[in-house]
């Protein structure tokens, strides 16, 4: 009986400790009290409100609608003094009706909040972003996946299924797509609104609009790019994507078949045959001008990251589907990184 007591008590200063408030600063919402962890590396928006579902030593636990866990964990300091229940600015009193968390989270799924904002992207940006001129310079970054690996374990592109093992994934002998950057570097975030820029800078990608791709598209996107996973390809859409010149459609067509390329070429061929071994940029330079013309490896620089070669940045310019023609027309390089090792897939 006194258990039973006890428990209706907690519960009934639980629903009265919910209020709904805005944050006055974009900090971190944690999965636990010790802020350890914060999946999807969650921030909080300035621009929205939270319900406050409990105050305990000076953090609060509260509500993130659409986030896997909901239940996140912030400091007082995050929101203003606790005068939010009698400020009318601050805000909105919730009902007195109980609603449960289980409920309360199937009214605001991520894909609620997906189906409803990608619409309204897909039919702004669909007019925003036809008849536009191409951009006159670009950055192909192609990733070798085994040495990505090797340092972002934790990715879900990089884990696999007791299933897959033994059969190879592409990205174990070829290079993905990181991204296409219109240059200069600093053209980003072309036309996106504040608060979808302000997502993709913390990480919640998750939480981007699904991008208008066609079937055919979406799949050869998925094979050459392991990070869609991870919604890789909604961040360089909204980062960079959005300053190429086409939609999000003709934008990723171009990447796979600069991709698909390279992949095919003595380049894709070279990398092949010395997985395991080192390498030099002048040897990998030279592979590129036996593929795509003399003068082509000029145009190449190395990534490299504790020994490994992690990336290839491909300069190039525009007016055309060859990317023989495309290197010809990009700027010339200098590579800091002058050669490493080839990483094979596994850890």
């Amino acid at each position: 009986m006194n258990q039973l007591l006890l428990l209706l008590l907690f519960s009934t200063s639980f629903l009265l400790a919910r209020y709904e408030a805005h944050p006055t600063k974009e900090c971190p919402a944690f999965n636990n009290m010790k802020h350890t962890k914060n999946t999807h590396n969650v921030h909080l928006d300035l621009t929205k409100k939270y319900t406050i579902l409990q105050h305990h030593k000076g953090q609060k636990l509260i509500l993130v609608k659409g986030e896997q866990p909901a239940q996140r964990w912030v400091d007082d300091s995050c929101f203003s003094k606790d005068k939010e229940l009698t400020n009318p600015m601050n805000v909105k009193p919730v009902e007195s009706k109980v609603i449960s968390i289980e409920e309360e989270l199937s009214k605001t799924s991520t894909d609620t909040y997906n189906t409803k904002h990608t619409k309204k992207y897909k039919k702004e940006n669909t007019k925003k972003y036809e008849n536009r001129n191409i951009s006159k310079q670009n950055l192909l970054t192609l990733s070798w996946h085994n040495a990505f690996c090797e340092t972002h374990r934790y990715r879900k592109e990089c884990k696999r299924s007791m299933f897959s093992f033994g059969r190879p994934n592409y990205g174990d002998k070829h290079f993905v797509l990181h991204g296409l950057w219109p240059q200069p570097k600093n053209k980003l975030y072309c036309g996106v609104e504040k608060h979808y820029v302000s997502m993709d800078k913390h990480k919640q990608w998750n939480r981007l609009p699904d991008l208008d791709l066609n079937a055919e598209t979406r799949k050869r996107l998925q094979k050459v790019m392991p990070g869609y996973a991870s919604d890789l390809h909604k961040h360089e859409w909204i980062k960079h994507g959005t300053c190429y010149g086409t939609d999000a459609n003709r934008y990723y067509q171009d990447s796979i078949r600069m991709v698909e390329q390279v992949n095919d070429s003595k380049v894709g061929d070279f990398f092949k045959k010395h997985i395991g071994k080192r390498v030099t940029l002048n040897q990998v330079r030279s592979a590129f001008d036996r593929s795509f013309g003399v003068g082509s490896g000029k145009r190449v620089a190395l990534k490299c990251n504790k020994g490994m070669i992690t990336e290839l940045w491909l300069h190039l310019g525009s007016g055309s589907d060859d990317l023989g023609k495309l290197l010809k027309r990009g700027k010339q390089t200098r590579s800091y990184c002058q050669g490493g090792f080839i990483d094979k897939a596994g850890f």
